[in-house]
């Protein structure tokens, strides 16, 4: 019964934490800040790529 129940324990201390991260995520927007500081790399990379130019 010990061990089931240090399995139940840490499960849900996992699932709080996962839920704490993911919240604090939506909440301060980080992952559009996160793309936001990506961008000008992204475009940098992507404006050196070959277009297909073909109508």
């Amino acid at each position: 019964m010990g061990k089931c129940k240090k399995i139940l324990i840490g499960s849900a201390a996992a699932a709080a934490g996962f839920v704490g991260v993911t919240f604090t995520v939506y909440f301060f927007n980080l992952d559009m800040k996160l793309t936001a500081a990506m961008e000008p790399l992204m475009l940098k990379w992507y404006d050196h790529l070959e277009k297909d130019t073909f109508i």
